[in-house]
């Protein structure tokens, strides 16, 4: 039986590295996020949705931790969609409406960035990590020799990387809509009574975003051509709605820092889903 002490030992190199570096990026999230409210010359209500929703990046750092020392296949996706909205998410709040950001921010940013992108290079170009990451979920099976809870791979065909990117990168999309809509709440709190339809309308759309993805997400791992056409249907379906409700109840300010990262996390998957289609 092995130890603990054993275990980590045999694990490599890369995977004991990324360990750290993951905690010490989920930490630079909070601190440049603290840094960031700090200096903010407007404490409002809409830079206090999007700094908890930029903080909760750092449970999705611990929730990667815990893939990648499983040896999980979802960890590459989930880290880079994870990397690429947090410093969307982290960068929108740096630069004020006015003036020019603060030193420390910039700084806090700055090393964040570098974070992230050494993770990225860790969990695409470490072969080490490769042959690391490749482990399935483990569920409970009941068979001849009693009922275990063991490690079993998928009943479907294994998914290509692209398609779990496409797919961890389309469920981005009802968060990435319901933040602005919250944010868009405090226009009717301001007196702008026309904009409640459009809100309720932009939290409805969120809501209904997800289990349309999920739907499409679930045949699409199962080797459905038409469930990847759909899910770009839906891609085009939530630009159409939620970049003109930034621009109108936001402004162009919000239309950059809420409808930008969104139109990452689609261009994402739509490449992904591409890739996934034509090989190279």
């Amino acid at each position: 039986m092995r130890t603990a002490a054993e275990t980590e030992v045999r694990r490599p190199f890369a995977v004991r590295a990324l360990t750290p570096l993951l905690a010490v990026t989920a930490a630079a999230t909070v601190v440049v996020e603290v840094l960031n409210w700090w200096y903010a010359p407007e404490q409002g209500f809409g830079l206090a949705v999007r700094t908890g929703w930029a903080m909760l990046r750092s449970f999705g750092f611990l929730l990667l931790i815990g893939h990648v020392r499983r040896g999980r296949t979802v960890a590459r996706p989930f880290g880079l969609i994870l990397v690429v909205t947090t410093v969307a998410a982290v960068g929108r709040l740096i630069v004020p409406r006015q003036g020019v950001p603060s030193l420390p921010g910039l700084i806090g940013f700055a090393l964040l960035v570098g974070l992230c992108a050494t993770v990225v290079l860790l969990l695409y170009r470490s072969s080490a990590l490769a042959g690391h990451l490749v482990r399935h979920r483990s569920r409970l099976v009941i068979d001849r020799s009693g009922i275990s809870w063991r490690e079993m791979p998928p009943s479907r065909p294994e998914a290509s990387a692209w398609l779990l990117t496409a797919r961890v990168a389309a469920f981005t999309y009802s968060p990435l809509m319901l933040v602005p809509a919250l944010v868009a709440a405090a226009a009717i709190l301001d007196g702008r009574l026309l904009a409640v339809p459009a809100v309720l309308l932009w939290l409805g759309a969120g809501i209904v975003t997800s289990y349309l993805v999920l739907f499409c997400t679930a045949f699409l791992l199962r080797g459905r051509r038409w469930a990847g056409t759909l899910l770009t249907v839906v891609t085009v379906a939530v630009l159409a709605v939620d970049l003109p409700l930034c621009w109108w109840l936001l402004g162009v300010d919000g239309l950059l820092r809420d409808g930008a990262p969104l139109v990452v996390a689609a261009l994402l998957t739509i490449h992904g889903i591409h890739r996934a289609a034509h090989p190279a």
